[in-house]
């Protein structure tokens, strides 16, 4: 999850192919997508969309690719079997890519640097125009992040994996048995607590139908240094939603009314 929440891209839906057509501007996220499809068909194979070809060259980039049977978890009821699929997929995919490969592999954008410059920067404009609620929180927020510490983008202490870098879980899809992964354009090296983190704390895990956090955090072994991380990570990416939702539209809002009330409510518990 990055600052741009817009779209970067349009799909053109084949019988057995996914066209994916980014934007003029969009090559690195369409390099990313490439990339990303081509490490995982090699080592993990049919967790995500098999590469068929890409021109990553032209003017809108375009990447075609298998199309995954399923649906998307987002707004799903995740009962335990659902959980389960989802946590098997992203230990795959974190676990998928060899060390040796992976230290190839550059630094996922929306790292924790680049998160905590963009709140500093969105904070002069965002915090006059929201109300008493959000402010307390954006206030809380903002004093919680000028002691965190999280200018690093991978923490030395914590052993880097692959990420998706996005957890919408529309990116999720179901189909009954198992869940695969789409969406690949914000990917690269990482760490778990962020990638974890993206999850837990995107609006789509808990706008609808909520995510149970604690339920999918518990089906993850963490290590010391990993846990701590977590948590600050969370409260870093809900921080970066209270801001994101702070700047909808209020004449043509993409959430329900209230979101952003209600972000103020969970980054506030997390702080705690």
């Amino acid at each position: 999850m990055t600052a741009d929440s817009w779209s970067t891209h349009t799909l053109g839906l084949g019988p057995g192919t996914v066209t994916k057509r980014f934007r003029p501007g969009s090559g690195a996220q369409s390099e990313r997508e490439w990339r990303a499809l081509t490490l995982l068909d090699v080592h993990a194979p049919g967790l995500a969309p098999a590469p068929r070809h890409a021109d990553l060259a032209a003017d809108e980039p375009t990447v075609v690719m298998s199309r995954l049977p399923g649906g998307p978890l987002r707004g799903q009821r995740l009962d335990e079997r659902r959980l389960d699929a989802l946590a098997s997929a992203v230990s795959e995919v974190y676990e998928a890519v060899p060390a040796h490969v992976l230290d190839e592999v550059p630094v996922r954008p929306g790292h924790r640097r680049y998160l905590t410059d963009r709140i500093r920067a969105w904070a002069p404009r965002a915090r006059p125009r929201v109300g008493p609620e959000v402010g307390r929180a954006m206030d809380g927020g903002l004093e919680w992040l000028a002691g965190a510490g999280l200018e690093g983008a991978v923490p030395p202490a914590v052993r880097p994996v692959f990420g998706p870098g996005d957890g919408n879980l529309a990116n999720y899809l179901w189909d009954g048995s198992r869940v695969r992964i789409v969406d690949f354009e914000e990917s690269g090296r990482s760490d778990r607590p962020l990638e974890l983190a993206e999850i837990t704390e995107h609006v789509a895990a808990w706008v609808d139908e909520p995510l149970d956090v604690e339920g999918f955090l518990g089906r993850f072994d963490l290590d010391a240094a990993e846990r701590p991380l977590l948590l600050e990570t969370r409260r870093l990416l809900a921080l970066v939603w209270l801001f994101l939702l702070s700047f909808d539209d209020p004449g043509h809002p993409r959430n329900p009314p209230g979101t952003v009330e209600r972000q103020a409510a969970r980054l506030t518990r997390l702080l705690a």
